[in-house]
Order: C-alpha cells, then structure tokens, then sequence
C-alpha cells in the first residue's frame, strides 16, 4: 500500500476504511519520524504524568533512530494499544527486519507500561465514547 512516498508497514492513519464500508476510528497516541527529527505527543493525554511522557519519547525517538523510518503507537477501536510503522519507499538505510525485531523487544520490555497505557484510554476514553452514546 503506498501513499505519498511512504509504504505503510502496518494499518495507519486516524480513520480506516473496512471491506463493509463500516469506518474504524484510531487515535494516535505519540509518534517520532527519522525523516524529520520530530517527535509527536497528542495533547489529548496531557494529563499522563511526566514520567510517562519522557518514557515514550525516548521509546520513540530511539526506535526510529535505530531502524528509520517513522513510528506511531495508535489504539484501534477497542483500545489496543498498537505500533505502527511506515518507510519511504526509497529508504534504503530502513531497518525493516530490525523494526519487527524492536517492536518485539519493547512489546516485552515495556509490557506494564503498555498494558497501564491500555487501560488508561480505555478508562479515560472509551467508558466516556459509549456513556455519550446512550
């Protein structure tokens, strides 16, 4: 799948088109981009603590200066957390084997922080979306 130069390695993007015509909606938490140097927070979870910030900050930034590219951690639908990374298609420095690999190791290493991240939105974000619904 290409869009503007960049291959997506993963299903990006705040709102996704189904087969059924049904629309997923997902809500990007932060994100870093070795193309640019930057790193993204979504102001939406200020209220997060600082610590927890700084931590996906420096998870973030190092990922994408270690395998390129650039990386979101975005909730789908049910509030699974999930990582999500796209290349330019004439990255040649991409690290496409070692993302897979990374992504894995934060996946173990950060599991508390990225089940409590779960649990948050789903508290914070999802009880509030099916309250306003009723």
């Amino acid at each position: 799948m290409q869009k503007t130069g960049m291959q997506k390695k993963g299903t990006g993007g705040r709102k996704i088109r189904t087969g059924g015509g049904s629309v997923l909606e997902r809500t990007v938490l932060c994100g870093a981009s070795a193309y640019e140097e930057k790193y993204y927070f979504n102001r939406q979870f200020d209220s997060l603590p600082e610590s927890i910030k700084e931590e996906l900050q420096i998870l973030c930034v190092l990922f994408t200066e270690d395998v390129g590219g650039v990386l979101t951690l975005e909730y789908d639908e049910n509030g699974s957390l999930e990582f999500k990374v796209m290349a330019a298609d004439d990255d040649f420095d991409y690290d496409e084997i070692g993302s897979g690999l990374k992504i894995r190791q934060y996946q173990r290493e950060k599991r508390e922080l990225l089940e409590s991240l779960e649990l948050y939105y789903k508290v914070f974000f999802l009880a509030g979306k099916r309250k306003q619904k009723k």
